[in-house]
């Protein structure tokens, strides 16, 4: 397994791996629907631009894409947009590694980094709080669902 930047003929793989990953995982979360309109955020000309900016790592076994990562920007704030691995690669410390690898060269322009993940998504918060993300605010949704809820962490550390 390797971890590199993502390139442009790695779009259509990365495409794919949602399809397979994305509604799966949310289903439970947001319904089938909801799911399902997760994939709006990795259609190849949404991500197009953050590969093109090298904000997009991959976690590759052999061939095949088994997790992505986005990081991005929300106003003057370095955001972690995307952190999914293939079910079958979890709690290998792949995620951990895919994510310090895409953060890391943040340390030079910014003290902290911030993740959003949605509220019944404990996976996630179970992840983020081991590797010493903590809570900063928690948004309601605009459905009022307090399951998606919109809960955003931090990560600071000395510059």
């Amino acid at each position: 397994m390797t971890i590199r930047l993502a390139r442009l003929d790695d779009l259509s793989a990365i495409e794919r791996f949602a399809l397979d990953v994305v509604p799966a995982h949310y289903a439970p979360i947001l319904g089938d629907e909801g799911a399902r309109a997760q994939l709006h955020w990795w259609t190849t000309e949404r991500m197009k631009p953050a590969v093109e900016a090298s904000r997009v790592h991959v976690a590759v076994e052999g061939e095949k894409i088994i997790g992505v990562v986005q990081i991005g920007v929300l106003g003057e704030d370095h955001v972690v947009w995307k952190l999914y691995l293939a079910p079958e690669f979890r709690g290998q410390s792949i995620g951990a590694d895919l994510l310090q690898q895409a953060i890391e060269p943040l340390r030079r322009v910014t003290d902290h980094v911030l993740v959003e993940h949605f509220a019944r998504n404990t996976e996630a918060a179970k992840f983020y709080e081991r590797e010493g993300w903590t809570v900063v605010s928690v948004e309601p949704s605009r459905s009022g669902d307090p399951n998606a809820a919109v809960v955003w962490r931090r990560t600071t550390w000395a510059t």
